[in-house]
Formats: structure tokens, sequence, C-alpha cells
């Protein structure tokens, strides 16, 4: 079993999943847990492939005991806790990673990677978008944007405000998951999916996608796109940005090895090695014509930037006098300050 998980959502008038909540996903987890629990719901414990098993309040009580007679106390609370409540649920068992085929199924591999079971690329999320819907993120939580306007209108008639934050497929993470030993400045820029380490610290500017983060400490202040992770100990500056396979990157993975530092408003398109430089201002793509220089500065030939990605040491600055794109090894990786990234 590749993961199970109790959850608590939203349905629109239609019955259709808008979101779900998870409060403990369980990655790998004990099959002891999975048949209990399939047990108790009345589910087909041979099933083979995915499946999301709605169930009552009044499921909860049994699930509830049958769960700390097996033992598993923290699951069995979450059930007792269910009890009261008065949205859908939902169990997902995911027997294998396969592509996602309903909303239940794409939350929780969403909230596998935010709660850092599992690493960006890590699980597989083919054909998502089209099972998610454009979704008001609202005061008084998702709206189907189709049913938003009937929504205002009672909520005035009401007398109460209904603010709505975003309009978007995914819900910011925090929401949902708040990994330990984070700093978010702005809660809204990072969406549900995002892989955090501890350590980092994501400032006002500074954005990360799904399936995409840190392995931390460091320090974001650019764009982290759908895909890329960056290393341990490296810093994204103000503004800068990293090409994802879905915004031009074609299928090429880009990552930011360990120690490197992108300059602000500059940004990559090609995988970087460990202890690498980007000058600020300084985009360099797969296809960038890059001076190379030898130790003595002396021009050693011309390649495009694919043929440097993945390596270590690179200093990538733009010449200030000739224009050029230059590339020299870089002898000093960055240090992050210890204080100012501190998370105690």
């Amino acid at each position: 079993m590749l993961s199970f998980a109790l959850g608590i959502g939203t349905q629109n008038g239609q019955g259709d999943w808008l979101e779900v909540y998870y409060p403990a996903p369980q990655y790998r987890p004990d099959a002891k847990l999975v048949e209990i629990v399939r047990g108790a719901l009345g589910d087909d414990e041979n099933r083979s492939d995915a499946e999301a098993v709605s169930f009552l309040p009044e499921h909860c009580a049994s699930l509830a005991l049958a769960l700390r007679e097996g033992g598993f106390v923290d699951q069995a609370e979450i059930a007792e806790t269910f009890a009261d409540s008065q949205r859908p649920l939902v169990a997902v068992f995911l027997a294998e990673d396969h592509a996602p085929a309903s909303v239940p199924e794409v939350y929780l591999k969403l909230h596998l990677l935010s709660h850092r079971l599992v690493k960006p690329h890590g699980i597989k999320l083919d054909g998502m978008f089209g099972l998610l819907k454009n979704i008001a993120w609202s005061s008084e939580g998702a709206i189907d944007v189709e049913e938003l306007p009937g929504r205002q209108l009672k909520a005035r008639l009401a007398g109460r405000p209904l603010s709505v934050d975003c309009v978007d497929k995914f819900p910011k993470m925090v929401d949902y998951v708040v990994p330990k030993g984070i700093r978010i400045a702005d809660t809204a820029r990072v969406r549900l999916g995002a892989y955090l380490g501890e350590g980092t610290t994501v400032m006002h500017e500074g954005f990360c996608n799904f399936n995409a983060g840190t392995e931390g400490p460091g320090m974001v202040e650019g764009r982290i796109a759908a895909g890329v992770f960056v290393g341990q100990g490296s810093d994204l500056g103000g503004g800068c940005s990293t090409m994802g396979t879905l915004s031009g990157g074609g299928n090429i993975v880009i990552k930011v090895g360990e120690g490197c530092l992108i300059g602000a408003n500059a940004g990559i398109g090609i995988p970087l090695g460990d202890r690498c430089t980007v000058e600020a201002g300084l985009y360099v793509t797969a296809g960038t014509k890059v001076t190379l220089l030898d130790d003595e500065k002396n021009d050693a030939g011309v390649v495009a930037g694919r043929e440097l990605a993945g390596q270590d040491d690179l200093l990538l600055r733009r010449n200030s006098q000739s224009g050029r794109v230059e590339c020299l090894t870089n002898k000093s990786a960055i240090a992050l300050n210890e204080a100012l990234h501190a998370h105690n």
C-alpha cells in the first residue's frame, strides 16, 4: 500500500469534490491499519486499485473503536473528531503510485509532498489539472466558482462578509500543512504540494509552486517553479526565477544544487550543480551562448548553456563591457547567515 488517509472535505451542489484536508496522511502505512479501516467501513480489502471511499459521521464511533483496539491511537482520535462533522468524509487508499483519478487522490498526494513524506518528482501527478476545478478560496472556505454569485448574495442577505482571497485550482499550503521549522512571510505565495525543508525561509516576494521546493536550510526571495528542487544552503535572490517544466523548460528537470546563489533578478533554465553562482540580472537558458574562461581568464571556447547543466563550481556572469555571458570556476561557495536564517 502506497498511502492511506482519513479526510474531511468540501463538495459543490452537484456532489463533486472541491478539496480535502487530511490531518495525518500515511505513507507506506501499516497493513494492519489499512485492514482495520477497510473492515470498519465495509470496503473490499482485496481491492487493488486506488479508491476514495466516502463514509458518514455515524461510522466514526465504530471506526475509532476498532483503530484504538488495534493500537492506532492517533488515527482513532481523528475518527473520533470526525464524528461531529457536518462536512463530507472520505477514506483514501492508494495501492500503487498511479496517476490520480479523483480530487481526493490529488489532495492526498499534495499533502504527502507538503508533509515531507515524499520529495518533488517522488510521486505521480499526471493529469491532475483536469481533475481540479477552479475554486474561489474564501473566508467561508472553498466555493465552486460557478456557485460563487449565489453564495455572495446569501452572505450579503445574512449580513456577513464573504471575502475571496484568490481564484485558483490550488489552495495555499499553510491552510492544510505547516511543516516544522520554516518561515513564510506571505503565506499566499506557497501552494499546497510544495515541499519546504526544515530551515527554509520564504520572504515576501518568494514563491514556491506544487511538486517543488527546498531541501533546507535556505533563503527564497525568488520564484521556485513547478518541478524545481533547491538543495541545502542555497540562496535565491530577490526577484530571481527558475524555469520549470511547465514554463518552457521542456523535459529537462531543473534543480539547484547545494550552496548555490542565484542573484537578484537572475534566472536559470538549466540545472545547477553544487556551489554555483549566477550573477544578478543574468538569465541562463539551455540555448544561451556562454564563453568559457580558463584559469588565466582567457577564452577557452563557447558552449551552449545546456552543456554546463548540472556541473559544480560555476560562476556565471555577464561581461559589463562586451555584454557576453562568461563562465569561470567559482572558488567560494556562499555561506548563509546563521542568525538571519534561525527558526527557533
